[in-house]
């Protein structure tokens, strides 16, 4: 069992300057590299004047994060690529794998606000999904071959590298049969410089959730990142991966493997506790992220929800508990956790806990519990 830590920093009501967010976020990196956590994991937002989701730039966090700590792995959750031009995000991505000595992990997104995607990028616009869609795996194809073509050239409907008709003349750079043509010589391909640390490239992972993005992240090498739905509901969404893994890569995918599970946690001596402390941090945030995305997640299967006047009025503390939320005593969360193992062969587990509005003490708190009394009970597979 491999553990994470899911950094989606906040600032709520922007009362603290931002380089405390980048500190607090510095020292649950720090904690979790020097106590055998595999990996941790940074967001990309925009516009955030609420002080919610406050991380513009991941790969630049993950920066921060590479030089002070040692071990422990990087990645982003997610870089959205459409809001970004393709080779300079390879570019920059490689860069940082070679910083972090090889620790990078790449999550790619399309993003989910249209106050952002348009904005960022008025093509990458959510509200036309399947432009959006084509953009972002037209950006994945070209930072691939960033990667692991030594020269590339590539005509899409987004993107043309080389520019055409454009000539290099120096005496330094002579042309070449796989760079230049002969007649006119106008540059044919590009190379893109540095290559990533890791070969050929750093694990990929996709945000994934609705059947055409679990399908699209397995038949093209994408590991995945699930989130909200309970347990239950995640078991088609596991198996819809593996089975779509294994028809692509011709050998048997299990269930539970290449994919990872993201959960919102947070560990107190009693189960009181824990509401008393983060409920009200954690409800501020899931009314902001259901007002867009709806309740329709948190179904268990074949749950029908009753009519309400408004979208939100099932949403409490009570009723989202059970259905996806690590709170309350070590045991407690240490026997869910067992049971997403039984159910969905569970390999991969983030947690976030750096709910809007904590104090950072019981942040590091929590963080230090589920180190010290949870990661322990499945000590014994891990080394294994």
């Amino acid at each position: 069992m491999r553990f994470g830590y899911f950094l989606n920093q906040n600032n709520w009501g922007l009362t603290k300057p931002f380089h405390e967010v980048v500190n607090e976020g510095r020292e649950i990196a720090q904690y979790c590299d020097q106590n055998g956590w595999e990996s941790i994991w940074t967001t990309e937002h925009h516009f955030g004047h609420e002080g919610l989701e406050v991380c513009p730039n991941p790969v630049l966090m993950c920066v921060d994060l590479a030089a002070h700590t040692e071990r422990i792995r990087l990645g982003q959750a997610a870089n959205i690529i459409t809001f970004r031009h393709p080779v300079q995000m390879a570019e920059d991505l490689a860069m940082l794998d070679h910083m972090s000595a090889g620790r990078l992990e790449v999550g790619v997104g399309r993003g989910v606000y249209p106050r952002e995607t348009v904005n960022m990028n008025p093509v990458a616009d959510v509200r036309n999904p399947a432009v959006n869609r084509s953009l972002f795996e037209e950006t994945l194809e070209v930072i691939r071959h960033c990667w692991t073509d030594e020269f590339f050239s590539f005509k899409g409907e987004f993107f043309e590298f080389p520019y055409p008709g454009v000539t290099f003349n120096h005496a330094m750079s002579p042309p070449r049969s796989d760079n230049t043509d002969p007649v006119t010589g106008h540059i044919t391909a590009l190379s893109v410089v540095p290559k990533p640390y890791q070969s050929p490239h750093p694990p990929l992972w996709q945000v994934i959730d609705s059947a055409p993005s679990i399908e699209f992240a397995a038949r093209n090498g994408l590991q995945g990142m699930f989130w909200i739905p309970p347990t239950d509901a995640m078991v088609d969404r596991f198996e819809l991966y593996s089975e779509t893994a294994s028809e692509a890569r011709g050998h048997d995918v299990p269930m539970g493997e290449g994919v990872t599970l993201v959960r919102d946690m947070f560990i107190t001596e009693t189960m009181a506790e824990a509401e008393d402390l983060a409920g009200e941090a954690f409800l501020r945030y899931m009314e902001w992220v259901c007002h867009f995305r709806g309740l329709s997640n948190h179904r268990y299967p074949g749950e029908e929800l009753p009519e309400t006047p408004g979208k939100l009025d099932l949403l409490s503390y009570q009723w989202l508990h059970p259905r996806n939320m690590l709170f309350g005593t070590a045991d407690y969360v240490a026997e869910q956790i067992q049971e997403m193992k039984e159910k969905l062969n569970l390999q991969s587990l983030l947690v976030w806990s750096n709910f809007p509005g904590m104090d950072q003490r019981a942040v590091m708190d929590s963080v230090q519990r589920f180190t010290e009394d949870v990661i322990p009970q499945f000590a014994e597979e891990n080394n294994s």
